[in-house]
């Protein structure tokens, strides 16, 4: 049951990261090529980063090749929808945020069964939640969401460290998983709302020089 509910978790993590990419293809004015692209590279960039770090070979999607289709077919199907949302910003954003938080957990939770220690863990769960979506950013020439001011960052490491703790405390794993997906996405989901920032640097005046 366990591996059954963190699959349809990461499955359904694949298709919301994959739309994302798709919809930064929307705006570019793509191809259905450059759709299938974007898609696919956001929604198996972070799992390959964190499988290369952990050193697991072959990486994910290679040993089952039904991800590289699913996101071909996410994306093509976005090809032909992407004009129906008034603001496919808007939608990028909240998926963006839905697929943060699901990465987060099941990325940290794929670390954890390959022997990672919790720290370690829970740096994958951020790794395989915020880079998909800065490949998908970069490779469609829009600032990544990652280098913003906005909490994003910040909402994947907590939700990666919730299920850790959930974990270790003898929580079950699907009701940690729950409790670290839903914790990250609220945070997510909120800045969006309220525009929730963490305090940015800011330059000190010099001091006057002492005579």
């Amino acid at each position: 049951m366990i591996d059954t509910f963190a699959g349809a978790l990461n499955w359904f993590g694949i298709v919301v990261f994959a739309t994302t990419g798709a919809l930064v293809a929307s705006r570019k004015q793509m191809d259905i090529v450059g759709f299938a692209l974007l898609g696919t590279a956001t929604g198996i960039g972070g799992g390959t980063i964190r499988d290369v770090l952990l050193g697991k070979f072959p990486v994910f999607w290679v040993q089952e090749p039904g991800y590289l289709i699913t996101c071909a077919l996410v994306s093509c199907a976005t090809f032909f929808l992407a004009h129906i949302p008034q603001s496919r910003y808007s939608l990028l954003l909240r998926f963006d945020g839905i697929g943060l938080a699901i990465f987060a957990v099941t990325g940290t939770e794929t670390a954890l069964l390959a022997g990672a220690k919790p720290v370690v863990a829970i740096a994958m769960g951020v790794v395989t939640a915020t880079f998909g979506g800065m490949i998908r950013d970069v490779l469609g020439g829009e600032s990544p969401l990652i280098l913003r001011h906005e909490i994003y960052v910040t909402a994947a490491l907590i939700g990666a460290a919730c299920f850790v703790l959930l974990s270790l405390a003898g929580v079950d794993r699907e009701t940690a998983l729950i409790g670290g997906f839903v914790l990250a996405a609220a945070i997510r989901l909120s800045a969006l709302r309220w525009n929730w920032s963490l305090p940015r640097y800011r330059p000190r005046q010099e001091r006057p020089p002492t005579e």
